[in-house]
């Protein structure tokens, strides 16, 4: 059995391999300089350019694209009407941006557990903790394969309420035929250079009718609304927003980036279906599971450990691939465990058991469009690797 790097032994890799990674070409850069040497680098028509064409690929009729994914949520919920006193149904396994755009517009992140199999929200939760204060749900795509948007957007429908969808996981999945982007009310996508496609920073909101529409561009320029019939200079602040507008340039990254998405979808799904069939016979690993109606992106690639099985936790194993220099991470710590949700909301461990035992056991591995085969072998022997030697 081969000495693991983290007790000296050679690792598996001489660099470390990112668990993401952008994938910038000639055309990708050519296309910024065009920009920067053109009369806007902000504000100006490139930025409706890719609006536009992201509406189009995704079957939605509207888009307003946004500083950052954070910012696409924040201006979603505040847009849909969340306010003080008002609760929004999320769950706990996300990055933090999801619960932090509710309480930004001084509302309630009301955490639902998640199902064991997609790590996706559960509906039944959902339903457990619906209020008469309930204004809106908000799920998420984790890792790039949807919700259970039909199941979600029944309940909605039933309770009035909207349904907000971070897919920023998720530019390019489909679900029961549809594109993610045309099956929300709003629905929000991220451009950081991790994601399937980047602009750097970035982010879009997604719209199903012309309100939201109008009021995300308001929003996303501190609030202004022109009134020429006064003056042709004068405007009107009646709600503040913010200052959440993105760049020329961005979105001429965005625009080529977008016309290689396709590509950089079925990349990902290659080399998730080699981790699949790599890791199929290794009984101490529970691979990411596909629902057979939804095309899922593969944003992040994640396995679970079956601790019980290992001589080694969690946090050994994770350090023991870092060692052999493969740079997993882990996605997420649960929301509801960090001190500001704990602090201001009550929560507390043990409060969302499925969310709570997925976290223990979950080791992200690297995923990347840019990824060659090598480095995807590396990964898997690696993984086998440090598997084997702590088998119990």
């Amino acid at each position: 059995m081969s000495k693991l790097a983290v007790y000296g032994g050679t690792p598996v890799r001489n660099q470390l391999l990112p668990y993401g990674h952008q994938w910038l070409d000639e055309e990708d850069i050519k296309a910024v300089v065009a920009a920067l040497r053109s009369d806007w680098i902000t504000q100006g028509p490139r930025i409706e350019e890719f609006e536009r064409r992201v509406a189009e690929y995704c079957g939605a009729q509207y888009a307003v694209a946004f500083s950052s994914g954070t910012a696409a949520l924040h201006a979603a919920s505040a847009v849909a009407g969340i306010a003080e006193g008002d609760e929004v149904i999320t769950t706990p396994i996300t990055f933090a941006a999801t619960a932090n755009a509710i309480t930004y517009c001084g509302g309630r992140p009301v955490f639902a557990d998640i199902r064991e199999d997609t790590l996706n929200i559960a509906p039944d939760e959902i339903r457990k903790r619906l209020s008469p204060r309930t204004r809106a749900i908000l799920p998420v795509d984790f890792a790039g394969h949807p919700a259970d948007l039909t199941e979600i957007a029944g309940i909605a429908e039933e309770k009035g309420i909207i349904v907000i969808e971070d897919a920023c996981h998720a530019l390019g999945a489909e679900y029961k035929g549809k594109k993610i982007g045309s099956l929300a009310g709003m629905t929000a996508f991220s451009f950081h250079p991790v994601k399937h496609i980047t602009t750097g920073e970035g982010g879009m909101v997604l719209a199903s009718n012309e309100e939201f529409y109008q009021k995300l561009k308001t929003f996303r320029h501190h609030g202004i609304v022109p009134k020429p019939d006064k003056a042709p200079w004068y405007y009107e602040i009646s709600q503040p927003g913010h200052n959440f507008r993105i760049t020329d340039f961005q979105c001429a990254l965005g625009i080529s980036q977008l016309k290689k998405l396709d590509f950089f979808i079925r990349r990902r799904r290659e080399i998730a279906a080699r981790y699949d069939e790599a890791f199929s016979e290794i009984d101490e690993i529970i691979t990411p599971v596909a629902e057979d109606f939804v095309t899922a992106v593969y944003h992040i690639y994640v396995i679970q450990l079956r601790t019980e099985k290992l001589k080694a936790g969690r946090k050994e194993i994770f350090e023991a691939l870092r060692a052999e220099n493969i740079g997993v991470n882990v996605h997420y710590i649960p929301v509801h465990l960090h001190p500001f949700y704990q602090r201001s909301f009550g929560y507390k461990r043990g409060d969302y058991p499925r969310a709570e035992r997925y976290y223990d056991r979950a080791i992200t591995l690297p995923i990347f469009a840019k990824m060659s085969n090598e480095d995807v072998q590396d990964v898997i022997d690696a993984v086998r690797k440090v598997i084997y030697y702590f088998r119990a």
